[in-house]
């Protein structure tokens, strides 16, 4: 996992915003769209970076773009996360 990427895709509300939404399913990015007072390309800047993140994924159907959460990458962010939790001050003891 690049947690580089990711970390800067998360430190934005707006993505931050996008990823909440898609808990409920996948969407168009069209759907997704309708949710902000921004433009058509801020909106496809801010899915390239969740893509570019892993994120998200992207599918293709007909005429339209869908996104869904990647679930494995906040899997392994969940996993290091952890790492930091109860038990790690163990060790000095």
């Amino acid at each position: 996992m690049a947690f580089p990427d990711t970390f800067k895709a998360l430190s934005d509300p707006v993505r931050r915003q996008i990823l909440l939404m898609l808990r409920g399913g996948r969407m168009s990015a069209g759907e997704i769209a309708q949710q902000f007072d921004l433009t058509g390309a801020s909106i496809s800047y801010h899915l390239s970076q969740l893509k570019k993140a892993d994120l998200v994924s992207e599918s293709k159907y007909k005429n339209f773009v869908y996104y869904e959460l990647n679930l494995s990458v906040f899997e392994e962010l969940a996993f290091w996360f952890s790492q930091f939790g109860k038990g790690v001050h163990d060790e000095t003891k």
